[in-house]
């Protein structure tokens, strides 16, 4: 990516400008949970939506690359060392780093089978969601037909200096231990006595196996 204004380079997955006038800038990167539309229009109802019709002629419903996610394929964009035996680089993992140096990455399918992860990263207290019904955009031709995957969103597990410990319901929402309160795939208290409160969301990597050793060598995977 580059910017208009200075035309300097940045890698997107860091974030860091590393060519031109902003080298070594980094951006402040800001938490965005890919959610189907039914989650976003149900929790944001007053949201907005870009519309395909932007005047300019695109599939925007179109994945160039069907079958990329597929964890036998290899990367094929990508000259690293791929030699990890006991990890295809195509498994999709989550990955979480914070400033201070402490990160995690985590199997797709350890979060799926758990539907919820309550973690500590170093003195960081975080919990992981997941859902069923948000499709892969990397799978099928037409992403609307891509396999589901579910939705992950990583929130931080502290309210009011109390924290908490959360439950998978089965259905796509969560219960915390401490005070009962039903918590959605957003992260808002829908009921009890924490109603209508909100966990704070953590920008975090949903990518490849390959990608994330590649740019946090240090960091471990949980699978």
């Amino acid at each position: 990516m580059w910017d208009r204004q200075t035309e300097s380079w940045w890698q997107q997955f860091t974030g860091e400008a590393i060519v031109g006038d902003l080298t070594g800038i980094k951006l402040e990167p800001l938490p965005a949970a890919i959610i189907s539309w039914a989650d976003f229009k149900s929790g944001h109802p007053e949201g907005q939506v870009l519309s395909v019709n932007t005047g300019f002629v695109r599939s925007y419903g179109s994945n160039p690359y069907p079958g990329y996610d597929n964890i036998n394929n290899l990367p094929f964009a990508f000259s690293g060392d791929l030699e990890d035996g006991d990890h295809p680089p195509m498994t999709r993992v989550v990955g979480v780093l914070f400033e201070d140096g402490q990160s995690g990455a985590y199997e797709r399918n350890l979060i799926e089978d758990n539907q919820v992860l309550n973690e500590n990263l170093g003195e960081i207290p975080i919990t992981i969601f997941w859902k069923e019904g948000t499709a892969s955009a990397l799978d099928s031709r037409s992403i609307s037909n891509g396999r589901d995957i579910g939705t992950i969103a990583i929130f931080l597990r502290e309210i009011d200096e109390q924290i908490l410990t959360f439950i998978a319901n089965g259905d796509g929402t969560f219960t915390d231990q401490e005070t009962g309160s039903l918590w959605d795939i957003l992260g808002t208290a829908l009921s009890g006595p924490l109603a209508e409160s909100q966990l704070k969301p953590i920008p975090h990597h949903d990518t490849f196996w390959f990608a994330w050793a590649a740019f946090i060598p240090e960091g471990d995977l949980k699978e």
